[in-house]
């Protein structure tokens, strides 16, 4: 089969302007990438036709498959069917299930339909329709005849959440139709590893890999590895994945938290729940960062008991049974007042873990302590310990960066606490 290549144009002039982030673009190319369809170029072109024409031109000289976001709307500046059906000589014309599905739109929010929106049931004919459940204006896919024969373009709405759900449930089934392969992924997280090191370490493996491939992704503070397997409908990828996911958990499997888990905060919860667990959480320079990452996960209810945010010295001491001599000799960014925040929140909770954080996020230095210098501690019957952290950030961002992180180490730090629980049998 022939391998086929997209290209991804956003169109907006909002975009163009900063005015909203172009989250759509990544989404598109993750989703392609998974369905082994090679992207390129991205573009962004504001609302004018004579430029989208132009892109459009450039986009179907280098690329199969065109894939649009944004430009179906109602109003006058909405004039991406117009332009691309004029791209493949097709009118457009109206499709009376998109205008029955608009009507009912308008009528559950109690709203009145206006004109202009029965343009955004106009389609070009010959198209294939993707119906909206999310908004009002369809999207649809045009596949080229004659001189445009072998390219198709593809136009969805711009807002995400209409969509995401379109590409899921419309564009992946038509983007398939044709394939006799399909590409299958797993993504392995790695936390205290740096992205440098982690691929000098399995360099011969990313190397010589062709199928299954390994490619590496960075995020703050942690390192994903995604591996994935090209088989023919109906084989079993697994024989390709799993010696491969072995391979790689022998040499760095120390740094592993888990495979297609998502984030630390949804590794955490799963694997609270598991041991039928609990956490409770004293922060101080994080200002409940951590506690929010956990609530964030669905379920999180059943794993953390409370968080308490004692950013001031009194609230150390009365909340949590911090030694005011503790204070007094070492202060509140010190490895001592980090163990007995997190022997004090255990204690006041009755959760099996505590955790608590401590440190300087800046901008300016405090009590000596650089900033950047943080104490993560961890309390519960089986672990003990202290990590200390330093951030050595000097820009703008650095602040957040210095939480960010802590709070991911907090989290870490929990996962090797319910780990060594497990290992204990306890």
């Amino acid at each position: 089969m022939k391998q086929r290549n997209a290209e991804i144009l956003c169109i907006g002039t909002e975009i163009l302007m900063g005015d909203i982030i172009n989250t759509n673009a990544a989404y598109i190319a993750k989703e392609l990438a998974s369905l082994g369809i090679n992207v390129y170029h991205q573009s962004v072109v504001g609302d004018n036709p004579k430029r989208l024409k132009d892109s459009l031109e450039l986009a179907f000289s280098r690329a199969d498959i065109v894939i649009t976001t944004g430009g179906l709307g109602p109003t006058y500046d909405d004039l991406s069917k117009e332009t691309i059906a004029s791209y493949f000589g097709r009118q457009l014309v109206m499709d009376e299930e998109a205008l029955h599905r608009i009507e009912r739109h308008f009528e559950r929010s109690n709203r009145v339909m206006t004109d202009n929106n029965k343009k955004q049931a106009m389609m070009p004919e010959g198209c294939v329709i993707f119906q909206n459940e999310n908004g009002t204006a369809p999207g649809c896919a045009i596949e080229g005849r004659a001189e445009q024969e072998g390219k198709t373009a593809i136009m969805l709405p711009g807002p995400p959440r209409e969509m995401k759900p379109m590409f899921e449930q419309g564009v992946k089934p038509f983007l398939l139709k044709d394939s006799d392969t399909r590409l299958v992924s797993h993504t392995m997280h790695f936390f205290g590893i740096g992205e440098s090191m982690l691929e000098t370490i399995l360099h011969d493996i990313m190397q010589e890999s062709r199928n299954p491939t390994v490619a590496p992704y960075a995020k703050t503070g942690e390192v994903q590895l995604r591996i994935t397997a090209r088989v023919k409908n109906g084989e079993d990828a697994g024989s390709l994945l799993v010696p491969m996911m072995e391979r790689i958990k022998e040499k760095v499997g120390e740094f592993l938290y888990g495979i297609d888990v998502g984030n630390l905060q949804t590794a955490v919860v799963k694997a609270l729940k598991e041991k039928h667990l609990h956490v409770a959480l004293a922060e101080s320079c994080t200002g409940g960062y951590v506690a929010k990452r956990i609530t964030d996960v669905s379920g999180a209810s059943e794993v953390f008991e409370c968080g308490m945010c004692t950013y001031s010295n009194r609230m150390k001491q009365e909340l949590l049974g911090v030694k005011a001599e503790t204070l007094a000799n070492y202060g509140a960014v010190s490895e001592e007042t980090a163990r007995e925040m997190a022997a004090g929140i255990r204690k006041i909770s009755g959760a099996e873990i505590g955790v608590s954080v401590t440190g300087n996020a800046g901008p300016e230095p405090s009590e000596g302590k650089e900033v950047g210098l943080v104490y993560i501690a961890v309390d519960s019957d089986s672990l003990s310990e202290v990590f200390t952290l330093h951030v050595n950030r000097k820009d703008q961002d650095a602040r957040e960066t210095i939480r960010y992180l802590a709070s991911s180490h907090a989290l870490s730090l929990i996962l090797k606490a319910v780990e060594t629980v497990k290992s204990l049998n306890i």
